[in-house]
């Protein structure tokens, strides 16, 4: 980390640069508060946004600065983009931590989480993707749902039936059957496979250590999230799919990769056995 992001135990929102290595904190993450130098105190103080980026330019400077104008702490990792995304994450206000190397989506959320317990006091570390999917009110709702005494909420398009989310039939049945496999063996039953709009407790993101450091990370992370011990629910949530995402994301081949993922991590578990 830079001298210039924290001096005296505050985070310095001015800091244009920062790395956080993978291991930030140690034996010490969650130990160690701090505040965002400058943050007004309002309804969403006691949270604080972690926002993976990688070249999301043309629409992540919009994203956070929603986040930002309703009061939200945001934390963005530059996942090492190589289009304009970190000069679009400063002017929009969140703090940027970057990535000198693509580390991938389990390894930008890892940082996130760490950069959270290292430098911020807050209860609450939720996730929001960069690319326009995940609804602001859908996020103040789970806040206000995890205060209710649950460690984990996560997100689902299908809580309410079909739910409001505009997705193909066969990207719908593939992502039910993700669900369903995923839920063998589990505890906690989940209707949605693979949702990144999320929130946890401050101390299950301390008790998270990732080591998958691309997408595979997802089913990894649904371990450390549905351990017995925590309280856990579900938010019904409306994921936008635009134009954009859609070309980025190839929603469909998405679908199909997570399916063979899940199968993947269960047949590797239940051999563990």
């Amino acid at each position: 980390m830079s001298v210039q992001a924290l001096q005296d135990g505050r985070l310095r929102p001015a800091a244009r640069l920062a790395s956080l290595p993978m291991d930030a904190g140690g034996d010490e993450r969650g130990t160690r508060p701090a505040e965002f130098s400058g943050q007004v105190r309002g309804p969403w103080d006691d949270t604080v946004v972690v926002v993976r980026v990688y070249n999301e330019a043309p629409v992540v400077g919009g994203v956070i600065a929603e986040l930002v104008a309703a009061g939200l702490r945001v934390i963005a990792v530059d996942d090492a983009s190589t289009d304009g995304s970190a000069e679009e994450i400063d002017k929009a206000g969140a703090f940027r931590v970057s990535h000198p190397v693509n580390l991938g989506a389990g390894g930008a959320l890892q940082t996130g989480f760490e950069a959270a317990l290292l430098l911020t006091d807050a209860q609450y570390i939720a996730c929001f993707d960069a690319d326009g999917q995940h609804q602001l009110p859908d996020l103040l709702g789970m806040i206000e749902k995890i205060r209710e005494g649950y460690d984990v909420v996560m997100g689902s398009r299908f809580l309410e039936g079909d739910g409001p989310t505009q997705m193909s039939w066969l990207r719908r049945v593939i992502l039910r059957t993700a669900a369903k496999l995923l839920n063998r063996g589990n505890t906690t039953r989940l209707t949605d496979a693979h949702n990144g709009l999320r929130i946890v407790a401050r101390h299950v993101a301390a008790d998270v250590r990732l080591s998958y450091a691309g997408m595979a990370y997802a089913s990894e992370l649904e371990r450390y999230l549905t351990r017995p011990e925590y309280r856990i629910t579900e938010y019904p949530v409306h994921i936008l799919y635009t134009d954009y995402s859609r070309a980025k994301g190839q929603p469909l081949l998405n679908s199909i990769n997570i399916l063979a993922e899940v199968a993947a991590h269960r047949v590797t578990h239940w051999s563990r056995k």
